[in-house]
C-alpha cells in the first residue's frame, strides 16, 4: 500500500495510515464464535473530510481494493475468520477535519448466510462467491468459460454448502484437481488450488 499510493500523497492524510488503523480496528473488535473461531469485522467504513475525500477521488476504487486486501492479508496472518465478503467504503463525514479520519468495522454475513470466499482468477481478478452456483466449462453460458481444449463443456461447479462451498466435478473427461489431486467433490478451504484442464484458480476463504 505504501508503494502504491505514497507518491501521490506526500503530505496530509496518507493511505498507509488508513491501512494501519483498519487492521487495528480488526484486532480491537475480534470475537469468538460458537465453533471457537476468531471472527472479525468484514465491512469497514472510512469517514474522512470532504477535502481528503476529494484528494482520494481519482484513486478511490483502487484504495478501497487495497484496504480490503490489507484486511484479508492480516486475517490470514492472524488466523481470523470473516462472516461475509470483505468490503471497504470511503465516505465523507462533516465531523472529520482535514487529515483526520475514523474507521468503523462491522460483522455482516454474506447473502443467504454463507461466509466469505472468492476465487482468484488467472487474470488477477477476484470472483466473490455467494448463494449462486458457479459453473466452469467451455460452454459460453458457463459462469467462468474455460478457453481450454483440455476442459469439458460442463466441467465442474462450486455450490454453497453450509457456511462455505463445495467443488463438484461434473463427469469431466480430464477431471478436476485440487492441490494436484483428482477429486469428485471437495469442500473448499483457504489456499486450495483448483485445476480445470490447464486452467488454475485459487480459492481464498477471506
Amino acid at each position: 500500500m505504501e508503494g502504491t499510493f505514497a507518491r501521490l500523497f506526500r503530505s496530509g492524510l496518507r493511505p498507509v495510515e488508513l491501512g494501519r488503523r483498519l487492521v487495528r480496528e480488526m484486532d480491537d473488535n475480534r470475537s469468538v464464535d460458537v465453533r471457537g473461531r476468531t471472527v472479525v469485522p468484514n465491512q469497514y467504513t472510512v469517514d474522512v473530510s470532504e477535502a481528503d475525500h476529494d484528494r482520494f477521488s481519482e484513486v478511490a476504487d483502487s484504495l478501497q481494493r487495497e484496504l480490503a486486501e490489507a484486511a484479508r492479508e492480516h486475517a490470514r496472518d492472524e488466523g481470523y475468520v470473516f462472516m461475509g465478503p470483505v468490503s471497504v467504503l470511503l465516505e465523507v463525514s462533516p465531523a472529520q477535519h482535514t487529515g483526520a479520519f475514523q474507521i468503523t468495522g462491522r460483522m455482516r454475513e454474506g447473502s443467504g448466510g454463507v461466509g466469505a470466499g472468492s476465487l482468484l482468477l488467472p487474470t488477477g481478478e477476484r470472483l466473490p462467491l455467494g448463494e449462486a452456483v458457479v459453473t466452469f466449462g467451455r460452454k459460453p453460458e458457463s459462469t467462468i468459460q474455460l478457453a481450454d481444449p483440455n476442459a469439458s463443456r460442463n466441467h465442474a461447479e462450486i455450490r454453497p454448502h453450509g457456511n462455505g462451498w463445495v467443488l463438484v466435478d461434473l463427469g469431466s473427461t480430464n477431471g478436476t484437481r485440487v492441490n494436484g489431486v483428482r477429486v469428485t467433490s471437495h469442500e473448499l478451504t483457504e489456499g486450495d488450488e483448483l485445476a480445470f484442464g490447464n486452467t488454475i484458480l485459487t480459492f481464498e476463504a477471506s
